[in-house]
């Protein structure tokens, strides 16, 4: 029995495991085990590819029947509700019995209620032989949208990486001043604003610069995107994210990741990497120390997986 705010509900593939796993140990300073957790942490679901709900805890219990007796003296009136039955790994509650369970609180709350767009949604769910109530809010999935920016690239990585990749970053908070050292078309500059976190991007490249810009201004954000090689980047950052140039074609030279990866020491003390290959030796030797990994596989190609570092100075 939690008497934490919240529980969240999280849905990833197995390849993804591992990163649903360290993306919420750096918001929620915990791990979620299966596929739930318990926070007094409030995020928005839908700022991450994960979090498939969020329940805001009114009440609980062992007993169904005070369940009921407790969300009566709450004495909820309004407008336009509905109440979802959320069903978890090991609740076998049988369908019709979900239905009348959720009938039954409806009856207990004041006002008539809307099951197409409703003003507020409340949740009812068993876990571990206990029910919870509460408020729930559910991921939109809105930024599924970003899969239809104008300009896009083969080997970007995917928009649930990207959205991690600025949770683990930024651990969720929005102040933290954050620099994609490698932007690409922005894959990851279009996540962080989404969430609403400060960031800006840097690529070598003039014209995907350009690409990364247009697909910003497509979704209406808003970014500094550098044209610049990184060791011309002055500029201070809580943290920066590097997605290593990679192509199927032509091997990136270690001399070119190094430099990469280098040439940030000088502007963050806090370092996350995206790698397809083993680059433990370059972090150690540009001064940084490998501090979490994870390996994410590519669903349906086992002999391909991109392997995430959270590295922070050595003396940091």
């Amino acid at each position: 029995m939690s008497k934490n705010k919240y529980l969240y509900i999280f849905n990833y593939d197995y390849n993804e495991r591992e990163l649903c796993k360290l993306e919420s140990k750096y918001i929620f300073k915990d791990k979620e085990e299966n596929k739930f957790l318990f926070s007094d942490i409030t995020i928005e679901p839908s700022n991450s590819a994960f979090i498939k709900k969020r329940l805001e805890i009114i009440s609980f219990s062992e007993s169904y029947n005070t369940l009921i007796k407790n969300i009566r003296t709450e004495n909820i009136n309004i407008e336009g509700f509905k109440v979802e039955y959320v069903v978890l790994a090991d609740d076998t509650t049988e369908y019709k019995t979900r239905l009348e369970k959720i009938r039954e609180i409806g009856h207990c709350i004041e006002g008539e209620a809307k099951y197409k767009n409703p003003t507020l949604t409340y949740g009812l769910c068993y876990l571990n032989s206990i029910w919870y109530f509460g408020e729930l809010k559910t991921n939109n999935f809105d930024w599924h949208e970003h899969k239809k920016k104008p300009k896009s690239f083969s080997n970007s990585i995917s928009i649930s990486i990207a959205k991690s990749l600025v949770n683990i970053a930024s651990k969720a908070n929005k102040s933290t001043s954050l620099l994609d050292a490698c932007c690409g078309v922005g894959t990851i500059l279009l996540e962080a604003c989404f969430a609403g976190n400060t960031i800006e991007g840097c690529d070598i490249n003039g014209k995907t610069c350009d690409n990364a810009r247009e697909n910003l201004l497509h979704f209406n954000y808003s970014a500094i995107v550098h044209h610049s090689d990184i060791k011309n980047i002055t500029d201070k950052y809580d943290a920066i994210i590097i997605d290593l140039p990679y192509n199927l074609f032509t091997k990136v030279s270690e001399d070119t990741n190094f430099h990469i990866i280098e040439s940030t020491s000088k502007l963050t003390n806090r370092l996350i990497i995206v790698s397809t290959s083993d680059i433990t030796p370059l972090i150690n030797n540009a001064g940084f120390k490998v501090t979490d990994y994870c390996i994410v596989t590519k669903k349906g190609k086992k002999n391909f997986s991109r392997k995430i570092w959270v590295c922070e100075k050595s003396e940091y």
